[in-house]
């Protein structure tokens, strides 16, 4: 399995299906490319699974402030090993309004270092600057909490402040 990456390095490229609920209550589904993100900030948000107590509550978090991502120029993607249908009943059940990309193979969260022989992923959150790069990183050991919005715009607020 690949090693995490390291702050400063370039964050392994990626495509991966999946889809976004609109404020209509459309669902639209496509290709997402980590490289084709570049300009912008990127939360790449890995949680285990859709429709569980731990990631419901992350996930419901960050659509909740999901204003005070945008206002820093970022844009979150959460990522798990279910597929598309399970994201979209997870996704309308709660209201999610950022896309949740589905890694069924788990290449992508083997790629970054986080994949669990037999049992999924750690739940982790990674912050690529514009450029591509990670800036920050919080890979969980246990996966029974997870980082607040907080924290995560504090990062984001110290990426602002070097560009």
């Amino acid at each position: 399995m690949a090693k995490t990456p390291e702050a400063g390095t370039t964050a392994p490229d990626f495509t991966l299906p999946g889809l976004v609920l609109g404020s209509d209550g459309e669902v639209t589904r496509g290709s997402y490319t980590l490289s084709e993100q570049r300009g912008n900030p990127l939360v790449l948000v890995f949680y285990p699974g859709d429709d569980t107590a731990v990631c419901t509550k992350q996930l419901c978090s960050y659509t909740s402030d999901l204003d005070r991502f945008k206002d820093l120029g970022a844009t979150v993607w959460g990522i798990s090993p279910q597929d598309l249908d399970s994201h979209e009943a997870f996704a309308r059940k709660y209201d999610l309004g950022f896309p949740l990309l589905a890694d069924t193979d788990r290449a992508v969260a083997k790629a970054y270092g986080i994949a669990i022989m037999g049992l999924g992923l750690r739940r982790s959150v990674f912050i690529l600057d514009g450029d591509g790069s990670v800036s920050w990183k919080h890979v969980a050991l246990a996966g029974l909490t997870f980082q607040n919005t907080d924290t995560l715009t504090q990062q984001l607020s110290s990426i602002a402040g070097r560009a």
